[in-house]
């Protein structure tokens, strides 16, 4: 299937961007990467009557650490966010996700905010912001503002994000001392979409874990955090029988939706086992 036809407009500028997006609303779409976008466009899932480019803005790319914060331009490919130093040293969960997203062609050409802005619950770097407590910078033709990443995924590809906003950055407090990240999923072939994924940080003394955060991919209609989970693992030194009660507790709480291959006591299994393993790799004495 081929596209519908569509204008196209390179944007010079974000205030042009901006002045498209108002004049056009919600007939105008907007790209960087286009991993996404084009393929809704081929499937007719998605008809807009003109396409804003913005991926000229140099300035809305890059990374680099700003006092103790990790700042990733939205504009910054996936593989740049794979490959980059200071990613691996300040955002480790971030460097061990990215190889899950699709395959090289697509990280290659996708961008971070991209991803972030369509907010797939099945995608990698939501669930990591949230785990990570970052911060997106939403800039607009009125200035630019802050959303926690925990309030910035609001549904199913749905966002705090306003008509004629567009994303520009996500910061991420860099990584302190004695916490530790760890990220994983469960898929049916490497590239597809996971059944399961998990992406944790805590801070690590020995086996008791603090400031824990379990943030679920593929569990629900948006990143979903496995609050009482957390409880469970921090109330003391992480042994069998407090795994065991995490263990209960995330399955309670979670309210996963079932597929065509997967059902929801199934999904609850996968979860526990990916929790099983994070919290194994998070106490481990060397990594």
């Amino acid at each position: 299937m081929k596209s519908p036809a569509f204008d196209y407009i390179r944007a010079e500028s974000p205030q042009h961007a901006f002045e498209l997006l108002a004049q056009h609303g919600d007939d105008a779409r907007v790209i960087a990467g286009g991993q996404t976008l084009l393929a809704t466009l081929n499937m007719r899932l998605s008809q807009p009557a003109l396409l804003v480019d913005i991926a000229g803005f140099d300035a809305w790319r890059g990374i680099a650490v700003e006092g103790a914060t990790l700042r990733i331009g939205a504009l910054t490919r996936h593989s740049e966010v794979e490959a980059s130093p200071l990613v691996a040293q300040h955002a480790p969960l971030l460097a061990q996700a990215a190889p899950h997203i699709g395959h090289r062609a697509i990280r290659n050409l996708g961008t971070f905010g991209g991803a972030l802005a369509y907010a797939d619950p099945a995608a990698e770097w939501p669930a990591c912001a949230v785990a990570l407590d970052a911060t997106l910078v939403i800039a607009g033709a009125k200035g630019e503002r802050r959303v926690k990443a925990a309030d910035f995924f609001q549904g199913l590809y749905t966002t705090a994000m306003q008509p004629g906003e567009l994303l520009k950055a996500c910061e991420i407090p860099v990584t302190a001392e004695g916490v530790r990240q760890d990220f994983s999923e469960l898929s049916r072939r490497h590239g597809d979409y996971a059944v399961a994924g998990l992406a944790a940080r805590a801070e690590v003394k020995g086996r008791t874990l603090s400031d824990l955060r379990l943030v679920f991919l593929s569990l629900g209609d948006r990143p979903v955090r496995a609050v009482k989970a957390e409880a469970a693992l921090q109330s003391g030194a992480v042994d069998a029988a407090r795994l065991d009660g995490a263990d209960a507790a995330l399955r309670a709480e979670l309210d996963p939706f079932e597929d065509l291959t997967h059902s929801v006591a199934a999904k609850k299994q996968l979860a526990a086992t990916l929790m099983r393993r994070a919290v194994a790799r998070l106490i481990e004495e060397t990594r």
